[in-house]
């Protein structure tokens, strides 16, 4: 029955993969349940990323998914991938004056190779318009079709938000799972998936996943404790509201722009 009640609410997810775990507590922990994330890499944009439509219309859906899907799917955006390659390359730089600096005085690089390396200016210039943020649309100016749909998408996201923590089965706190899952600090804490589009950022992805890909990444979508004073019903409902948001994020993105 809970497998079944589980894959009613999920199946209808198509734009990554879940599955359910149950955990028994030992010593003093309650039973929990995983929500895990199996899908892994770039998240499909589809007509964001690959259609002909207006820059505003494009940026205005891909910054509504950045700034509201990690609620329920384990995702990084552009903005992580640069804090990660920041501290990774230039020692948490963020302008090219100081990377060049930590490169040649900290890492000994030859100034003269310089321009072969990855500097902040390189990876900003990079970034398509439909990823800046800046270039979104007002509400006023996109079309109706798009519009309605990204306001169901921030009405599934406040619904989300306001479920109890104690009972919301997206909630993710990762000190409560490593009482859990032994070894998990091992993994890596970057996320599976990526709104960050690997054709112009390959080697930049490859390089903070490389310790995922090795270790494991930090896939949970959802970790919740179930004390006896939390119905498993509960937890469904909870379930229930967070598969509307991911349902309403992947309508986003199967929108045929011709027909806004």
């Amino acid at each position: 029955m809970f497998d079944k009640a589980v894959l009613d609410i999920l199946g209808s997810v198509e734009f990554a993969d879940f599955r359910v775990v149950v955990l028994h507590g030992e010593e003093d922990y309650p039973p929990a349940i995983a929500v895990i994330c199996d899908s892994m890499g770039q998240l499909e944009l589809g007509w964001i990323e690959d259609s002909d439509a207006p820059i505003p219309w494009r940026a205005a859906a891909y910054k509504a998914l950045d700034d509201m899907l990690a609620r329920a799917l384990p995702i990084f955006g552009y903005d992580d991938l640069f804090d990660e390659i920041s501290m990774y390359y230039w020692d948490g730089a963020t302008d090219d004056e100081t990377a060049r600096q930590w490169i040649t005085e900290y890492q000994g690089v030859d100034p003269e190779y310089l321009d072969e390396l990855t500097l902040p200016s390189n990876m900003e210039s990079r970034r398509p318009e439909w990823m800046i943020a800046k270039n979104a649309g007002a509400s006023a100016e996109l079309p109706n079709g798009l519009r309605r749909k990204l306001e169901e998408l921030r009405k599934a996201h406040a619904a989300l938000g306001k479920l109890r923590p104690e009972r919301n089965a997206w909630r993710f706190d990762l000190q409560i799972a490593y009482e859990y899952l032994p070894g998990i600090e091992e993994c890596s804490t970057l996320p599976p998936l990526t709104l960050v589009p690997v054709e112009q950022f390959a080697r930049e992805v490859d390089d903070v996943g490389r310790h995922g890909m090795e270790y494991g990444f930090m896939d949970i979508a959802g970790f919740c404790p179930l004390p006896d004073s939390v119905p498993v019903d509960d937890w469904l409902a909870s379930l229930r509201v967070g598969a509307r948001f991911l349902l309403a994020a992947q309508d986003l993105i199967q929108l045929d722009p011709a027909n806004l």
